[in-house]
């Protein structure tokens, strides 16, 4: 639904551009002091001083929302995670502190695997029902924007399954984030196909990739381009089909080993990698060089207990880097934007202005959408958030803690614990 809105008395914080920001542009951020934000009809159609307003409710055919001086920043897009899933795995994150890795945990069964057990025993309205309740929690932080990625099904039914949860979603007229599916039918190797790789690869293919794109279920192809998974050869012949079906590249790249991922997506002209946390050197220097959007995941080295991305260095070589939760039942059973905002400032060294464009118009542009969304600009969606200070350095200093009062999407207002 949309609305027609006027926010008055704000600290308008936001990234320009309609486009990723790349290297040192990140660090810019217009800030407008007693400012006023128009949408119409859910998109913005006025950004600048106040105008005279001084009372809240509906008048003149807007609603008129008074924000006593807080800080409204463009919605977060969270631009990589797993939302749609069957079961949890809390047994494994207790292995996972007993010593065993990520990948043992893989070869013994559990992993991705048990979770595409899970999901393949649930129906539409259970897995519908558990995704809603995701999604909700994310809108309280803030979140306006969501990519979701299959890939807990690994065979037809189920991959397309849950791509078609996410349309469902994504169509409720109710809804307070927009979706964006992607297609993961390259998340690990099913049982069925084990010793199979190449052989499953092209399943996906000859009998997904037609019927995913046919069907408009996705806009992206993402694969687990990683040792033990799927190799580089692999990977760039999933995405160079997926591209010829109109599909946009996407990879988990050089995340647990350096396998040459970040090379793979510049040559590609992948719109992100993601992971990054192996990233080599030359392959952030070939990012930076194509464009790919480099999207970072701190939860998920933080719950493996994994060195972190280098984020700081990235941005310094001049690559567009994104954040996002990587909310999934595995690694990262967490969806928490108030941790990650913390995580990239204390452990990849971003600055908070860097932090906020990585959320906003560099999430955007990881999911093409840096021309309608991620920034308070006038034509693009009215999508904000307020906060409960007006000095939006309370972000990364408000650790772990909800700052977000109010989540604002096209132009309706929902406040927090609504």
């Amino acid at each position: 639904m949309n609305e027609n809105l006027i926010i008055f008395n704000a600290r308008i914080v936001t990234p320009e551009g309609f486009t990723a920001r790349k290297g040192s542009e990140m660090a810019h951020l217009r800030v407008i002091e007693n400012g006023t934000v128009e949408v119409t009809d859910g998109i913005i159609t006025y950004v600048g001083q106040n105008r005279g307003e001084t009372r809240d409710g509906y008048y003149q055919h807007y609603w008129h929302y008074n924000a006593r001086g807080r800080c409204l920043l463009p919605g977060f897009v969270d631009s990589h995670t797993h939302f749609v899933f069957g079961g949890e795995r809390a047994e494994e994150f207790s292995w996972r502190l007993k010593g065993e890795s990520y990948m043992s945990i893989m070869e013994r069964g559990g992993g991705i695997a048990s979770t595409v057990k899970a999901t393949r025993e649930l129906g539409f309205l259970k897995l519908r029902s558990a995704a809603e309740g995701y999604l909700k929690k994310m809108s309280l932080m803030g979140v306006t924007t969501v990519e979701g990625k299959s890939g807990y099904g690994l065979d037809r039914e189920t991959e397309l399954l849950q791509l078609k949860i996410m349309r469902s979603l994504g169509n409720d007229e109710q809804r307070r984030i927009d979706i964006v599916p992607t297609f993961l039918g390259a998340h690990a190797l099913p049982t069925e196909y084990a010793g199979r790789a190449d052989e499953y690869i092209d399943f996906l293919i000859d009998e997904m990739l037609p019927v995913v794109a046919e069907n408009q279920l996705a806009e992206f192809c993402d694969v687990f381009c990683e040792k033990g998974v799927f190799s580089i050869e692999q990977s760039r012949r999933l995405l160079t089909a997926a591209q010829a079906y109109g599909l946009s590249a996407k990879l988990h790249a050089d995340e647990i080993y350096p396998l040459g991922g970040a090379e793979l997506a510049a040559e590609l002209g992948a719109l992100s990698a993601d992971h990054l946390l192996q990233a080599s050197d030359a392959g952030i220097r070939a990012m930076a060089d194509a464009g790919v959007v480099a999207t970072l995941l701190p939860l998920t080295a933080f719950a493996l207990n994994e060195p972190y991305a280098r984020g700081r260095e990235m941005i310094d070589a001049g690559c567009a880097v994104a954040l996002a939760t990587d909310l999934n039942p595995g690694s990262c059973f967490s969806g928490s934007v108030p941790l990650t905002i913390a995580l990239a400032c204390i452990y990849m060294k971003l600055t908070i202005e860097e932090t906020i464009t990585a959320l906003t118009l560099n999430g955007a542009a990881a999911l093409r959408r840096a021309d309608r969304i991620g920034s308070i600009e006038v034509g693009k969606q009215g999508d904000f958030i307020v906060l409960n200070s007006d000095n939006y350095h309370i972000l990364p200093y408000y650790i772990g803690m909800n700052s977000v009062i109010m989540t604002i999407k096209g132009g309706m207002l929902y406040p927090v614990g609504s």
